[in-house]
């Protein structure tokens, strides 16, 4: 590798590590005659799939210069920073020849804009293009969709990349206007907007064509920056969900904010817990999975989460009427809202259940995590001890107590008060 080129790679690939909506895509492209690489059966991405297994991909940016002034972005105009740009001959041929060496299945791109946004665009569709069409790379591809890009670009952009993501940033449209006065809401659902327009119409021409093209097989997703500014959990919660809306949105990311400029007035001196993008995790995948709808998860008395408890055992505890659950009868969507049963383990207990009556040591089988659902559900041979009895405030202390440690000789065991 020239040491013009790595030098760039590193630059470039050090901008682009605070972007975290590359996960796993899903999406399937098989190999092909005459056709280097595939994403067949996995997808590509940073970290691992829903088959546990780890993946790599070229995660870079086409170029760190910006035009833009954000104050929470690392490449934003004002900084003082190594700046660097890729042409699109050196990025396409860094990406055949990682691939080639087996470094990478794949390849994130991103950019800081130059010039104007369809003039950043243009030249991200260029890579993507000449991987496709010239090197007939058919692995991975997720290429970062840029605020304000035409509906051509994004449109071409579709017809290449597995996914497109485009980041909103700031929930609140006031605090990203002052936060990165140059942007707005509207600039960046706009092309959310096209990107849902082409899945949709690339949808209905497979209904009547079997080999048309796909648009973005993998869909979009987009980044929240959390603690940046001042919104609440249940306002961002609350935009996830409206985003969750739209036909090809498959992720929504949270990024914790992380203090990378030099202090700047209008963010706050210190980072959020790194436990608010946790629970803000947590508390997605129960609107995704899980049947709960946001103001269930975060209210007005509740507007932010609990960082102490997970989203799911907080709402138990809110609402000790529903409880307990009888696994052998209650429904399906009442058993996923008991804390310590996952999806699996609730599609097991209604499989199960049909043969026989269920007991805690079947359900302990089933992956139930019986340390916090016995105090809210009932079955066979399960002490009638639950929330209502103990009452939500012992339960949350037996639940969030640490374990204190006694050694005996030759055995170590672990004892919790109160039980």
């Amino acid at each position: 590798m020239k040491d013009s080129i790595r030098e760039k790679l590193e630059i470039l690939a050090e901008s682009a590590k605070y972007d975290v909506s590359c996960a796993s895509s899903g999406t399937t492209r098989k190999h092909q005659k005459g056709q280097i690489g595939s994403a067949h059966g996995w997808g590509i991405c940073h970290s691992f799939t829903e088959d546990g297994r780890c993946v790599s991909l070229l995660k870079v940016m086409l170029t760190n210069y910006c035009i833009y002034d954000c104050a929470y972005c690392i490449n934003r105009r004002s900084n003082d920073l190594r700046r660097a740009t890729f042409t699109v001959a050196e990025l396409v041929e860094l990406t055949i020849e990682f691939y080639r060496r087996n470094y990478i299945e794949g390849l994130f791109l991103s950019s800081g804009v130059i010039r104007n946004p369809d003039y950043t665009m243009e030249r991200l569709v260029r890579v993507a293009r000449q991987l496709r069409e010239v090197e007939r790379f058919n692995g991975y591809l997720h290429l970062k969709s840029i605020p304000g890009a035409s509906r051509e670009l994004v449109a071409e952009a579709g017809r290449y990349a597995d996914r497109l993501s485009i980041n909103l940033e700031i929930a609140k449209e006031e605090n990203l206007k002052r936060l990165a006065p140059e942007k707005n809401h509207a600039s960046i659902f706009q092309p959310m907007s096209y990107i849902s327009q082409g899945f949709l119409e690339s949808a209905e021409e497979r209904r009547h064509l079997k080999h048309a093209p796909r648009f973005a097989p993998a869909g979009q997703s987009t980044q929240m920056i959390v603690g940046a500014s001042d919104e609440t959990d249940r306002e961002i919660l609350s935009l996830s969900s409206s985003l969750y809306a739209r036909p090809s949105m498959k992720r929504v990311y949270y990024s914790g904010y992380i203090p990378v400029n030099e202090y700047d007035r209008r963010l706050p001196a210190t980072q959020p817990p790194l436990a608010r993008e946790h629970r803000l995790y947590q508390a997605d995948w129960l609107m995704r999975f899980y049947g709960f709808r946001t103001h269930e998860i975060a209210d007005e008395l509740h507007p932010n989460l609990e960082l102490e408890i997970d989203p799911k055992l907080s709402w138990a505890l809110r609402h000790p009427e529903c409880f307990p659950v009888d696994v052998n009868r209650a429904d399906y969507e009442l058993i996923l809202r008991v804390p310590g049963i996952g999806v699996k383990s609730a599609q097991l207990i209604v499989t199960a259940r049909r043969y026989r009556s269920l007991t805690a040591s079947m359900l302990h089988k089933m992956g139930v995590v019986m340390k916090r659902a016995q105090y809210f559900l009932r079955c066979l041979e399960l002490p009638m001890v639950g929330i209502n009895e103990l009452n939500p405030l012992v339960v949350r202390q037996r639940l969030t107590a640490r374990p204190k440690r006694q050694h005996t000789p030759g055995q170590l065991t672990l004892l919790f008060p109160n039980e």
